[in-house]
């Protein structure tokens, strides 16, 4: 009897073993997007602590602000591990009333009254709730509930593939916009729009309806700039004194940028040793080093080869993404790996832009990298359903979705 026991237990430890091996597997793609996260998180580590301009020293003694990330880099890896345990669907099942939470969390940090102890401005902006150890950034919980949302409504719709059915997605979009907009974050809020066009074209919107769309904002554009707060009129006159050659205003509005673009060129093809990187970026005194600069501090330490290897790990992080939205015959688990690539995509492209001097400074982060643990969460949650997406993809279509007749296209 206990011979038989032993075997019976054995083969059910082979056969949980091997249920894992296939769940594992399953995952396919979606390994591209945890490995390249994983990297560009520990390259943000490594580099905030450059940035903190202390003595190297091994992983135990990491400054407190390289820790903290750490920490919320942990984090990050359990939430991702939890929100991939349901299926996915169920996110799509509660999109509506996750965008309300979040939608009211953004309404929240607008009230005046709200005490400052609670809803602290930081440079001139009122985005993050101080909840004590940590701060809340609603806005990164927008990100996901508005993916959510999007990738619902448009799982079995038709009416986008008209140039007046572009405006319920358009109007969705707007509310968290709107009220990203007026914290004021108007960086974050900008983030939304490349979003939505990857949506869109994925879902099978008409490249000329889109094309028509980007040609009316383009030349509305311009009309904007009034409407600007005078230090983001400030930071666009700057960005165009850059690119004419203009240095007057260097240790002005541009200090910032010219900082960083000096350290970014000083890591040259491999970058700087460890002493002599933090010693640079300390007397530099590179404004938001940590957090919005982070990149430029990434290529004085690691060189011209350090800051395309992050790209490229980019890359990969959206490869992984994107043929995991391949994969999935299913609609809603097709866009939501698209949705989140849109914001990934155009929050590096910024972030890189800002720090080559090639974009106004906007308050964005390098996603994964920049210190934050809103942001860190935000990214691993994306990741987490990209694999719950991955692990679940069904084999049927159960009707079918962006097939359209040539005629229609």
């Amino acid at each position: 009897m206990g011979f038989a026991h032993a075997q019976t237990s054995n083969a059910r430890v082979m056969a949980g073993v091997r249920a894992v091996v296939g769940v594992l597997a399953r995952a396919g793609p979606a390994w591209l997007t945890i490995g390249a996260s994983l990297l560009l998180a520990l390259i943000g580590i490594a580099a905030i602590d450059v940035g903190a301009t202390a003595t190297g020293h091994p992983l135990s003694q990491l400054t407190p602000l390289a820790m903290r990330q750490a920490t919320y880099l942990l984090a990050g890896l359990a939430a991702a591990g939890a929100i991939a345990l349901p299926h996915y669907r169920w996110f799509g099942y509660a999109s509506w009333v996750l965008l309300a939470l979040s939608v009211g969390l953004l309404l929240f940090l607008l009230i005046p009254v709200v005490p400052s102890w609670l809803v602290r401005p930081r440079n001139g902006a009122r985005s993050w709730i101080d909840l004590g150890p940590v701060d809340f950034q609603p806005t990164e919980l927008a990100k996901i509930a508005w993916a959510c949302v999007i990738a619902w409504y448009l799982r079995y719709k038709a009416n986008h593939r008209t140039l007046l059915g572009l405006a319920p997605p358009a109007f969705i979009t707007a509310i968290p916009v709107g009220l990203i907009t007026l914290q004021p974050d108007l960086g974050s809020a900008l983030l939304f729009i490349p979003a939505l066009f990857a949506v869109l074209v994925a879902a099978g919107a008409k490249f000329k309806h889109l094309a028509l769309v980007v040609l009316v904002a383009m030349l509305a554009a311009p009309a904007s700039y009034p409407l600007l707060m005078p230090h983001q009129q400030a930071r666009i006159r700057g960005m165009f004194m850059q690119l004419q050659g203009d240095d007057s205003a260097d240790r002005d509005i541009n200090m910032q940028s010219v900082t960083a673009q000096r350290l970014a060129g000083a890591g040259g093809i491999d970058g700087l040793g460890d002493g002599r990187a933090r010693t640079l970026v300390k007397f530099n005194a590179l404004p938001e080093r940590h957090n919005d600069m982070v990149f430029s501090v990434v290529c004085a330490r690691f060189g011209f080869l350090g800051g395309v290897a992050v790209l490229s790990l980019y890359v990969v992080w959206a490869i992984g993404a994107l043929w995991t939205a391949g994969l999935c015959r299913e609609p809603f688990g097709r866009l939501l790996p698209v949705a989140f690539t849109g914001f990934v995509a155009g929050q590096m492209f910024v972030n890189v832009g800002m720090n080559l001097g090639l974009l106004p400074i906007i308050g964005i982060t390098l996603p994964l990298v920049s210190h934050g643990g809103s942001s860190m969460v935000t990214q691993w949650l994306m990741a987490g359903l990209i694999w719950s997406i991955a692990v679940r993809r069904p084999k049927v279509t159960l009707r079918k979705s962006f097939e359209w007749e040539e005629e229609d296209a």
